[in-house]
């Protein structure tokens, strides 16, 4: 499995309403997030996505990126002793004593990927992950501005799409079954 995490610049598009209510100007052009992390309320919230390689894919829009807003949905969907590859960032710092094995990638000193058995193939990487975040960056782009209030059905759908490839013919189950229990994010 590997897991990571990504910022989505969203903030409240045609809701002034909830814009003056938050004491901010309405905005002029497009919203630009500032530089690094962001959280919910800094109009850049977090998307924590984990990827088995060559499986299935789990998006979840976050509040803020900490280890224990990250603890319940890593458990939730990776299994306990499950191989997990992550950069180095310090919130998967516990994921050995949260039951899995673990290994990073140092993307702050230039390493993208790397072979510690020495077969020639590089194991450890998060390049499956990143993917994804480049694909969803462009599934989102023509939107020009994506609302924070929808951004989670923006990434229900994408995860969907993202999966169907994966199941193959079953993909019609799948529909039926989202259209039958609803949504998974809340509005």
């Amino acid at each position: 499995m590997e897991c990571d995490e990504v910022y989505i610049v969203a903030g409240h598009k045609g809701q002034q309403q909830e814009v003056v209510q938050a004491g901010r100007p309405p905005r002029r052009r497009r919203l630009k997030g500032r530089p690094g992390r962001g959280t919910a309320e800094t109009d850049k919230p977090p998307v924590l996505g984990m990827i088995a390689r060559g499986g299935l894919l789990v998006l979840e829009l976050l509040p803020d990126v900490r280890q224990k807003t990250i603890k319940p949905h890593i458990l939730e969907h990776i299994a306990p002793k499950t191989l997990v590859y992550t950069d180095e960032y310090a919130i998967y710092s516990r994921l050995e004593q949260w039951g899995y094995s673990h290994e990073s990638v140092n993307h702050g000193k230039g390493e993208y990927a790397r072979d510690d058995d020495g077969d020639g193939f590089c194991e450890v990487h998060v390049n499956t992950i990143e993917g994804v975040w480049s694909l969803l960056r462009s599934r989102l782009r023509p939107h020009r501005g994506i609302s924070q209030k929808h951004l989670g059905h923006y990434l229900a759908f994408f995860e969907f799409i993202h999966n169907a490839r994966k199941r193959g013919k079953a993909v019609l189950h799948a529909l039926v079954e989202a259209l039958v229990t609803g949504p998974r994010y809340a509005s």
